[in-house]
């Protein structure tokens, strides 16, 4: 049998394989990610009317194959 120094084994005995974790990275800018993440949900979501109106336009269903 080889033995690892990458291996780490738990006080329950068990190898723990995701033994290294990784840093966490601070964003000085993070303020602004909720407004931004509210712009892209909004804009998705007309993306997704437009495309309901323009598939009930052309084929009188709603979701096509499906209602």
């Amino acid at each position: 049998m080889s033995s690892s120094t990458s291996q780490v084994i738990t006080e329950y005995g068990k190898q723990n394989i995701f033994a290294r974790e990784t840093p966490p990275q601070l964003v000085e800018n993070y303020t602004n990610y909720p407004k931004e993440a509210e712009k892209t949900n909004g804009r998705w979501a007309m993306v997704g009317m437009i495309s309901l109106l323009g598939a009930y336009v052309s084929t009188g269903q709603i979701i096509p194959g499906i209602f």
